[in-house]
């Protein structure tokens, strides 16, 4: 099954069958026991969770051919309004402040959100802010007597918990599924940047997006976020944002008004079975280290290739990516300590995320011509030129003085400052001479020149 099959929530598409049969009248109760019943719990609940409409109505001019007898003599074109529209569900969080919980795809690319509460009320809604990583957004409402849906923790779910959906599909207000948590940490699914996902066969369907999935004692344990959908509709496999990331994200937008990710400087895969027996930690779950960032805080902390993470700030890990939502999680400037295994041997080791820009800033000074390009020794027979020796460039962004200068991938720099270069060494500490330009020959699909990089 292709995971082009996941589908978002908040798209709507309603075909409606008869039902034909009508439910059997129930006996009150079995041998004077009373029916089981989730009413108790699901009716405070449905008063937390709400109706979101999302609206993006912009004008901009419509776009007309002109022949060239027109010219500028046509007459201007008119403006045509674009519009798009979604709808989904929230959750109120914080009764006093009236913020909402939702997801980041719901509002995303819309300007105008209605908020309608259970008893039918509707409030224009402010965007306090969106973490699109995590698919996590907050709205914000003025409006009296809310209710508030308390977060549980989600880190103590297990599979086989009863768990209760309440949300908006196709635009069905106020409509409750149950089902079981089906399974945890769903992740590599490519839904989001973050994924740490509880799997439930509760029936979720478009219009769920943002809305309660929720525990027996009422607390809300996920926001739900997507579906494995084959034919477009709940096959029973729903995906929701733990309260945990859930919560934590929001905090943070509400405080910030974005989320703030640190940067560490590392690389991992998962640690397998196999792995593990090659790197003679038989009994080892984590996540092996496969890069270090040059300057990054992991690369100053002393950690190495073949390191393997077994936990974060005194959780354990069993993932690459259970590491990277745990840090992904942190604001830069962050503490973490990190529990290791080189070498078979337990260790510790502190570190402090890096901002970003910072970061970025303080690898170009380090390198200010080739920071941001990735770079390859290259020592090969050319034809039509023979034996050569140099530095081949494998990728670079466009922001860099390399890319600026016209250098692309796959060409293979020679010389700088009419100074042979034969490696990766060679050429950062030969280039770090120059002060305000360097004059680079390089190599390209047979032909050879200059390019003059700039800082």
């Amino acid at each position: 099954m292709k995971l082009s099959q996941l589908l978002c929530l908040s798209c709507l598409a309603l075909t409606l069958a008869p039902l034909g049969l009508q439910a059997a009248n129930l006996p009150p109760n079995v041998n004077n026991q009373a029916l089981p019943s989730l009413s108790k719990i699901v009716q405070p609940v449905m008063a937390t969770v709400v109706n979101i409409e999302a609206k993006n109505s912009t004008t901009s001019a419509a776009k007309t051919a002109l022949s060239e007898e027109e010219g500028n003599n046509a007459a201007p074109n008119p403006k045509r309004e674009e519009k798009s529209y979604n709808i989904g569900s929230g959750v109120i969080m914080d009764t006093a402040k009236g913020y909402v919980i939702t997801n980041s795809h719901l509002v995303n690319k819309n300007n105008t959100f209605t908020v309608t509460l259970s008893d039918g009320r509707r409030f224009k809604a402010h965007l306090v802010g969106k973490d699109v990583q995590s698919d996590i957004a907050v709205l914000q409402i003025k409006a009296t007597n809310l209710v508030s849906l308390p977060f549980a923790n989600s880190d103590k779910l297990a599979v086989g918990d009863f768990v209760i959906a309440i949300g908006n599909p196709y635009g069905l207000d106020q409509t409750v599924t149950s089902g079981i948590v089906s399974a945890l940490r769903r992740s590599d699914l490519g839904i989001e940047g973050y994924e740490d996902f509880i799997q439930t066969d509760a029936s979720i369907n478009p219009g769920n997006s943002g809305g309660a999935l929720v525990n027996l004692k009422g607390e809300l344990v996920g926001i739900n976020t997507a579906i494995l959908a084959p034919s477009g509709g709940n096959v029973g496999i729903g995906f929701a944002i733990p309260s945990n990331m859930a919560k934590s994200v929001a905090d943070q937008i509400i405080k910030y008004g974005k989320v703030d990710r640190g940067i560490v400087g590392v690389m991992m895969q998962t640690l397998t079975p196999e792995l593990a027996t090659a790197f003679h930690d038989d009994d080892s779950k984590g996540a092996i280290i496969t890069m270090v960032s040059p300057l990054s805080p992991a690369d100053t902390a002393g950690l190495k290739l073949g390191d393997v993470i077994t936990a974060v700030n005194g959780q354990k890990v069993e993932s690459a990516s259970q590491v990277k939502n745990s840090i992904g999680l942190m604001r830069s400037g962050s503490s973490i300590d990190l529990r290791i295994l080189r070498n078979g041997k337990p260790m510790n080791i502190k570190l402090v995320s890096a901002n970003p820009n910072a970061y970025e800033n303080k690898v170009a000074n380090q390198d200010p011509f080739f920071f941001g390009t990735m770079l390859q020794n290259y020592d090969t027979i050319v034809p039509s030129y023979g034996h050569v020796k140099g530095v081949q460039i494998l990728d670079l962004s466009e922001s860099t003085p390399a890319w600026q200068a016209g250098l692309r991938p796959g060409d293979i720099i020679l010389s700088i400052e009419n100074k042979s270069v034969e490696t990766t060494d060679q050429l950062a500490k030969d280039s770090q001479t120059s002060n305000k330009t360097l004059l680079v020959s390089i190599l390209r699909d047979g032909g050879a020149g200059f390019f003059l990089l700039k800082r």
